[in-house]
């Protein structure tokens, strides 16, 4: 990784890098091959990436300032505009992770993280996170979220790299997904 990577939270004027790269790992802009490096699947438009910089819950990665990789992290209140968060936040209940009582007051949903394959493997997926941890820890003690169980290099990067814990499973929409627990008071090692 080079000296001249810098870790922001997003302001209004990253939008434009953002949809960039987000254009780049949209499921629906890849073939088969393509995707099995990985992917995002949730598109967010320019009213709801200004929503989550006015939150500051957007954290980017940039390299001389292009913006290489970006994580969000939301209220559940903002990802109830998509079924699927709505449909994960209604099993919580019958979920369980550490001492937590799993609430949509709580938790929030992390991510999409999306990284420029250029960057992937080379360790940037910590210090990002470490930054976002950092920020979102103050108001959230408990992160959750979920990543479809064909986007292999997703699930072991957080299982792995990030040591997030899978602490359940669901269907939506034909697709088979991981639900996945991080304690926000635990560091990165």
């Amino acid at each position: 990784m080079t000296d001249s990577i810098q870790f922001e939270t997003a302001k209004i004027n990253d939008i434009d890098g953002v949809l960039a790269l987000q254009e780049l790992y949209l499921v629906a802009n890849l073939s088969e091959e393509e995707k099995a490096s990985g992917f995002v699947t949730t598109p967010f438009t320019v009213a709801q990436l200004t929503e989550v910089i006015h939150e500051n819950n957007l954290f980017i990665a940039k390299d001389n300032n292009k913006i290489i990789a970006y994580i969000f992290a939301g209220s559940w209140d903002f990802f109830k505009q998509w079924p699927i968060f709505n449909y994960m936040s209604s099993l919580f209940p019958e979920l369980t992770f550490l001492d937590f009582e799993i609430t949509t007051n709580n938790s929030f949903q992390y991510g999409p993280i999306c990284i420029h394959k250029e960057y992937r493997g080379k360790g940037l997926i910590t210090p990002l996170f470490e930054f976002m941890r950092t920020h979102m820890l103050h108001k959230y003690p408990l992160s959750l979220t979920f990543i479809n169980k064909i986007n292999i290099p997703s699930a072991k990067a957080h299982t792995e790299k990030l040591k997030w814990t899978i602490i359940g499973d669901f269907q939506f929409n034909n697709n088979e997904y991981f639900i996945l627990a991080y304690d926000m008071n635990q560091a990165v090692s």
